[in-house]
């Protein structure tokens, strides 16, 4: 039996306005897994501390082997922590999507690299660390004497999968929930939103492959759990005091036949509860969005990012502005509520593609509205396009208006890319409170303000 430390490095910024808050699923499914194993386990959640008392509780932990998960927003906390543990610990492992993109640039700080899905890679790695044998020849794992015969990182090594993809997602043990700060998640959801929220994830991957997201860990593999499983983890989960569960599928309503079955397994239990989801645009009618409101959801969201078809199309998002208003409007006839994220200023846009999509975004019935930046994360087609322009990481700086960076050389400047942003969360706001004086304001807020953006540059 070995002891181990799962570390999940994100720390809340002091004017992180986030209305997002979950609990860590994949480093709580590789501590279920390697506990179903017989190793002793304890899982770090550093979203509710400060620096001092995660690292004194790290070392406090005096783990045989520390696992420290890297997605593109934590790297500086990853290398942190990195630093300060090499030396108290026999064995440090990076894991998670940054490593899986770019394994070879974590190998200066850690002893191995993860990459994928972590779960039985990590059990075969502590296998072999107890034998004494080679860990880099466990499938899914690069350590320094292999990445360079590999050529692991190298940016086409990163898209190919470390191991093969578990097809049985209903014979891996649920997330360790046990070990993470519930009752921290719980007071935060009621405070922040009047009810206390946690994640269930009931497929994993994504079939399609739009040009700035980052799916590297489950790649374009699309695998589901049984109904009957998913709603014995909800049923686990509502039993720590949660109040609601959020779907953290890529794409909730990909299969319709699966998700009316869920939703029945809900309904034959008889289990009563809010949820929420993200759905696709073009997998979601208005008979499945009933039978999801009968099954206790009260919201989703969709991931429409621009307002012009020709920008989808740049996007490889593989729908149109007509399926995504007939999708906002179905579900809001059910009586969901309905929320929608939409990137501005996208590489290959013009002021006028970007002015389009704030006017279509703010004439959806929308619930709430989530406004970005590109982001070109390592491993996306949009990094391959971009990214010998790419000048800092995505950590946010804080800021009073926005907690938002450009992170490459753009043809929008940063102001005028906050501009848009503003201005599109003024309009949502103007349409949503004004009621029917709300397109009178519309107009005369408009005209202006689009001016003023095709000034900026």
């Amino acid at each position: 039996m070995t002891s181990v430390l799962l570390i999940y490095p994100f720390f809340r910024r002091s004017l992180d306005r986030s209305r997002f808050r979950f609990p860590p699923l994949g480093p709580a499914y590789v501590a279920a897994s390697l506990q179903e194993a017989g190793h002793a386990v304890q899982l770090l959640d550093c979203s509710f501390l400060h620096r001092k008392e995660a690292l004194r509780q790290a070392l406090t932990a005096d783990a045989e082997v520390v696992g420290v998960y890297c997605m593109a927003t934590m790297t500086e906390d990853c290398l942190w922590f990195a630093e300060r543990l090499r030396g108290h610990c026999k064995l440090l492992v990076a894991g998670g999507p940054l490593p899986t993109c770019d394994p070879g640039a974590f190998l200066e700080h850690f002893d191995v690299v993860v990459r994928g899905e972590a779960e039985q890679t990590m059990r075969e790695l502590l296998s072999a660390h107890e034998a004494d044998s080679d860990v880099g020849a466990v499938p899914g794992v690069v350590t320094r004497a292999t990445a360079g015969a590999r050529g692991s990182g190298a940016a086409g090594a990163a898209f190919l999968p470390p191991r093969a993809f578990v097809q049985e997602l209903d014979q891996i043990p649920f997330p360790a929930r046990d070990l993470l700060p519930n009752e921290e998640y719980i007071r935060f959801g009621k405070q922040k939103y009047g009810f206390s929220i946690t994640t269930v994830m009931s497929t994993r991957g994504c079939p399609y492959a739009c040009d700035f997201c980052s799916n590297v860990v489950f790649g374009e593999s699309y695998r589901e759990r049984s109904a009957e499983n998913v709603v014995d983890e909800i049923e686990a989960a509502l039993g720590l005091g949660y109040d609601r569960i959020s779907f953290a599928d890529d794409v909730f309503t990909l299969n319709a036949r699966r998700v009316l079955d869920i939703c029945a397994e809900i309904d034959r239990r008889g289990l009563r509860f809010a949820w929420e989801c993200l759905g696709r645009v073009d997998t979601f009618d208005h008979a499945t969005a009933l039978a999801m409101k009968q099954a206790g959801c009260f919201r989703i969201f969709f991931g429409i990012e621009s307002g012009n078809d020709r920008i989808l199309k740049l996007m490889n998002k593989q729908i149109t502005t007509g399926q995504a208003r007939e999708a906002v409007e179905s579900a809001h006839r059910a009586g969901l509520e309905v929320g929608a994220f939409f990137i501005l200023c996208y590489p290959g846009e013009t002021d006028d593609t970007v002015l389009e999509t704030l006017r279509f975004a703010t004439t959806l019935p929308l619930d709430y509205l989530g406004l970005t930046m590109p982001y070109p994360l390592p491993g996306t087609t949009l990094f391959d396009r971009v990214g010998d322009r790419v000048t800092r990481d995505a950590r946010p700086d804080g800021s009073l208006l926005l907690n938002q960076v450009l992170t490459f050389d753009s043809d929008f400047s940063a102001t005028k890319m906050r501009f848009a942003i503003l201005k599109g969360q003024a309009q949502f706001r103007i349409r949503k409170r004004l009621g029917r004086l709300a397109p009178l304001a519309l107009t005369l807020f408009a005209k202006p303000t689009d001016g003023v953006f095709r000034l900026l540059r």
